[in-house]
């Protein structure tokens, strides 16, 4: 009998810059890095064309979020053991296992010597999903598990990937003979190597080895959770974000286009959630995908609360000062405990928080690439960015707007 969860170890990486290991350049054909990675000449409008039969609609929240059907706050009612929120993405693919429709996932689960570092794996059998839960940090070749899976005579596949995973995966699809993929995203634009985000989790505790669990809150709260079942709780404005090095989150994170994983199937994030997981509903598949969790899916209406105008704007100053080199400004100690209690209660909260960060991860781009990587500007940041970005005064010099991808 097939054993439910196989590794299979992927070739060498190809050395390239801006580059987050997908898992393309360590197939056979690492050549394809040049017309399915994000960071070299992405084509959304081509792609979304090609998933949905439409390009976003530039007039309503899609301008944030990409084409989608509807989207929805939810939690699993009772939640999975183990999970990083309640298990909705797992428990997807668990519900897809169990059903028929795919028979196998392509994931993530800890390496058996270090709980943060992700390791890619085949999952075949639903139970064994419950190895994926939780959050990792670092790069992972997933995608170098695409023909091992087919080799294996997987014809129907689901895949939980982030978004530069994501966008290479429907690059390729057409050509990977699978009889169906279905397409489980979470958002990200925040990665960074296992071994410095070690180093974050020395900064906040003197006990980091016993950390379980850490998540960036929409409430802006950072959770820890320990061995021993204490928990920890502290505000964005206390993290010690100015003392990381230079290169803790990397030119590609900094510059990433896609923060909610717009050609998934179904996104399972948090960031429009207002405490709860918040999922973007994209496509048929995605549906059908969500319907499989039944009744233990338990949902509520979205909310959107606050002005995002002026965190953006604040944002946007700070960067600006970090993309040209200049150290951060702090916020005077005593006046971290007053915005702290302000931000849950006055700041961007649900839709509008999502949005924001929308916003900012936009002017980031932008000025990262233009202080780092400028030539590359016209082909890798798409028009929808620059939308994001002009109420806020950045607008495309004539060399930076991006050239029509080949057909």
């Amino acid at each position: 009998m097939a054993e439910p969860i196989s590794r299979p170890q992927p070739g060498p990486a190809a050395p390239r810059n801006l580059c987050t290991d997908c898992g393309i350049s360590r197939t056979a054909t690492p050549e394809d890095c040049g017309r399915a990675c994000q960071f070299i000449r992405p084509d959304y409008a081509g792609l979304e064309a090609r998933v949905y039969g439409r390009t976003r609609d530039m007039e309503s929240d899609e301008r944030f979020f990409g084409p989608f059907r509807h989207m929805l706050r939810a939690r699993l009612e009772p939640g999975a053991e183990g999970a990083q929120w309640t298990g909705i993405a797992t428990g997807i693919a668990e519900a897809l296992l169990a059903s028929g429709t795919v028979d196998a996932v392509l994931t993530m689960a800890p390496s058996a010597e270090d709980r943060w570092r992700p390791e890619p794996v085949i999952i075949t059998e639903p139970s064994a999903m419950a190895a994926a839960r939780g959050m990792r940090m670092g790069y992972a070749p997933l995608l170098a598990l695409l023909k091992p899976a087919r080799a294996a005579g997987h014809k129907r596949i689901a895949v939980i990937g982030i978004p530069c995973q994501i966008y290479a995966l429907r690059a390729l699809e057409a050509e990977l003979e699978f009889e169906r993929i279905v397409v489980i995203g979470t958002p990200c634009s925040d990665n960074t190597t296992t071994e410095q985000f070690h180093g974050f989790l020395e900064r906040l505790s003197d006990q980091p080895e016993t950390i379980t669990y850490l998540e960036f809150r929409a409430d802006y709260r950072v959770e820890l959770r320990f061995e021993d079942g204490h928990r920890k709780e502290i505000p964005f404005l206390n993290l010690p974000l100015s003392d990381l090095p230079a290169d803790f989150w990397p030119l590609t994170c900094r510059t990433c286009v896609d923060y909610t994983n717009v050609l998934a199937d179904i996104t399972v994030g948090y960031m429009g959630g207002d405490g709860d997981q918040w999922l973007i509903v994209r496509t048929e598949a995605g549906e059908e995908a969500l319907a499989a969790l039944g009744a233990r899916l338990a949902t509520k209406p979205l909310t959107s609360k606050g002005k995002r105008k002026g965190a953006v704007a604040g944002f946007i100053a700070n960067t600006k000062r970090a993309a040209g080199g200049l150290p951060l400004r702090r916020m005077p100690k005593w006046l971290r405990p007053v915005v702290s209690w302000a931000q849950p209660r006055f700041g961007p909260r649900g839709l509008e928080f999502a949005r924001a960060r929308l916003e900012m991860k936009a002017a980031e781009t932008i000025l990262h690439l233009r202080r780092n990587a400028p030539k590359k500007m016209k082909n890798m940041i798409p028009a929808h960015v620059w939308a994001l970005a002009e109420p806020y005064g950045l607008t495309a010099k004539e060399d930076e707007k991006q050239e029509s991808p080949p057909p």
